[in-house]
């Protein structure tokens, strides 16, 4: 079965010289044990390091007035399992990793660190920039005012009024290392919008605010 390198880099906005990089970030260890070949462990520890770079560069130009404590804080929350297991799913890359002895046995560890092992292939294949643009596109970096579910509490409102779910559009602008998104949510015949350094911050902030409009809040 031919590993499907197109369609990869299309989901993740790059286009790899080094094919066999983006391979081996997909190849877990018990692939390579059973196929030979390199697995991604030791991608998973350099893409780990780039993300925290790039973590810590985002946060100490965006936010000047936080002290060391709560930028450590902040950059837990954006590196943590969780939201690198979300980025990942978000982007469909769970269903390439290459495993053997039954995809049962892949836990949430396992397809989150794929969000760092992508990150270490683009930065062997194309260096810093291409890295850092890929985390701040689908990282989910959010200020810590987004980090409320209000796309969340939009869609409950609209399924306890039975109305239909709510369609979002977003575009991006900007430089791809310093990317801005804008973000257009409808529901019940209105709109709202929003924009962010990220795609899901400038949905979250279009869904409070169409939330609010819904709910006769200025």
């Amino acid at each position: 079965m031919r590993f499907p390198f197109e369609e990869i880099e299309k989901k993740i906005g790059y286009t790899f010289r080094d094919k066999a990089l983006l391979q081996e970030a997909f190849t877990h260890s018990t692939y390579a044990n059973a196929h030979g070949g390199k697995d991604n462990e030791r991608m998973e520890y350099l893409g780990d390091a780039v993300l925290q770079l790039v973590v810590t560069e985002w946060q100490y130009l965006r936010d000047r007035k936080a002290e060391e404590g709560e930028l450590t804080r902040q950059r837990q929350k954006f590196v943590c399992e969780e939201t690198l297991d979300e980025a990942v799913r978000d982007l469909g890359l769970q269903k390439y990793l290459l495993v053997s002895g039954g995809r049962a046995n892949v836990g949430k560890k396992t397809v989150s660190s794929l969000f760092e092992t992508v990150i270490a292939a683009i930065y062997l294949d194309g260096g810093y920039e291409p890295a850092k643009a890929f985390i701040l596109e689908h990282g989910h970096l959010e200020t810590q005012q987004s980090t409320q579910n209000y796309k969340g509490a939009l869609q409950e409102f609209l399924q306890a009024k039975g109305e239909k779910a709510p369609v979002y559009e977003t575009e991006k602008a900007g430089k791809d290392n310093a990317p801005v998104f804008f973000a257009k949510v409808s529901a019940m015949g209105k709109f709202a919008s929003g924009e962010g350094g990220s795609k899901k911050e400038a949905e979250q902030q279009a869904a409070k605010a169409l939330l609010a409009q819904l709910k006769g809040k200025k």
